[in-house]
């Protein structure tokens, strides 16, 4: 079947706006420490500048790489895909920071398997829906393989271990599965699984976890640590307080002056607020709710089941990343390290997003 019209134009000049905003304030919120650590100011602009060519090339590809042909490729990019969540444990290859072993060294860049199994357990589900669309009501016939195949994948991100990514898989899971016609009653029970599984990986792992689970607990009052656990969250609304209406100016961050743990990264949001103030950070919202509307729009359009379902999915997937992020900066969450999307300083991210966004570009353009 032959495209009938051209990709989304709505969802791509969002995406093109957002990406212009973060690579602005991936130079503003990092310049102040790249000058300290590198003697170079634009040190992080220049990778993630690297990292924006190869993801819109990579955009690109996927626009004009017929979605269909993922239906016939699940098993491939799942096993592949576990191969490269083994491989982060193996000596020499994984790479470790801050009590975590998340990355694979590829020589000239460290690359995260685990943005990968956000597009691989998607893509597996989205099929398994249309495969098994008449027993997805059914607990044993209909959820017990997603689970299967889900747990085993995430059980090896919360070996690492990443929390914040583990959630926001399952999240997208969970939801996708709610879209797809599972009983409400059985994804009860998922959830109580995840609580055990959960459970069981504290249990199993309570040194690698304990960072991470400080963490979870102090959003809930930063004050009663605030030179420690609480410290990035503190900062992050002292930063987002100081915007006001119309923010400090561009590039004028105080926060940025080594007070915010790299700004550039999971708290990119803060500095926004703090510079551009309400109305930049209110237009980073805006421009984020129209890429999510147009991703829906685009399931709703979609001209099967398996477009349906791929396109929902990674339209949710980005939409739970977003909803954490943002409410970890705001500190009603607790701290996951979890990237913003297309803003955020982090190669693999970046790349990953920009793929997920050309599939959704190519749906697009078979759109009913």
């Amino acid at each position: 079947m032959k495209p009938r019209q051209g990709p989304d134009a709505l969802l791509l000049l969002a995406t093109f706006l957002l990406l212009g905003i973060g690579l602005v304030m991936v130079y503003s919120s990092s310049s102040v420490w790249s000058l300290y650590e590198f003697k170079i100011s634009y040190h992080y602009l220049r990778r993630q500048a690297i990292f924006a060519g190869l993801g819109l090339v990579a955009m690109f590809f996927f626009t004009h790489f017929n979605y269909r042909t993922w239906q016939r490729l699940v098993k491939a990019v799942l096993a592949v895909n576990l191969l490269l969540l083994i491989m982060v444990f193996i000596p020499g290859i994984g790479v470790a920071r801050t009590d975590a072993q998340r990355w694979i060294n590829l020589g000239f860049v460290q690359f995260q398997p685990s943005d990968v199994t956000k597009f691989a357990l998607v893509l597996f589900t989205a099929n398994y829906l249309v495969v098994k669309k008449d027993y997805i009501q059914t607990f044993k016939r209909g959820l017990v393989p997603v689970l299967v195949v889900t747990a085993l994948n995430l059980g090896l991100i919360m070996a690492q271990p990443d929390l914040g990514t583990t959630l926001t898989i399952l999240t997208t899971v969970f939801l996708l599965l709610f879209g797809g016609g599972a009983r409400v009653l059985h994804l009860g029970g998922l959830v109580a699984g995840a609580g055990s599984l959960l459970g069981l990986a504290m249990f199993i792992f309570p040194e690698k976890l304990a960072y991470q689970l400080s963490r979870l607990t102090s959003f809930l009052d930063p004050w009663a640590d605030p030179g420690g656990k609480g410290w990035q969250i503190i900062q992050s609304l002292l930063a987002i307080g100081s915007g006001s209406l119309g923010g400090v100016g561009l590039g004028a961050s105080r926060q940025k002056f080594l007070y915010l743990p790299e700004p550039w990264s999971d708290f990119i949001y803060a500095i926004i607020c703090e510079e551009l103030g309400f109305i930049g950070g209110a237009a980073v919202i805006i421009l984020f709710l129209i890429l999510i509307w147009r991703g829906y729009r685009i399931a709703i359009s979609a001209p099967d089941l398996f477009g349906k379902y791929l396109a929902m999915g990674l339209t949710t997937l980005i939409a739970v990343q977003v909803s954490i992020n943002l409410g970890v900066v705001l500190g009603t969450l607790p701290v996951t390290g979890i990237t913003l999307p297309l803003l955020s300083y982090g190669g693999t991210s970046l790349m990953m997003t920009l793929s997920f966004i050309g599939v959704l570009l190519n749906i697009s353009r078979y759109s009913v």
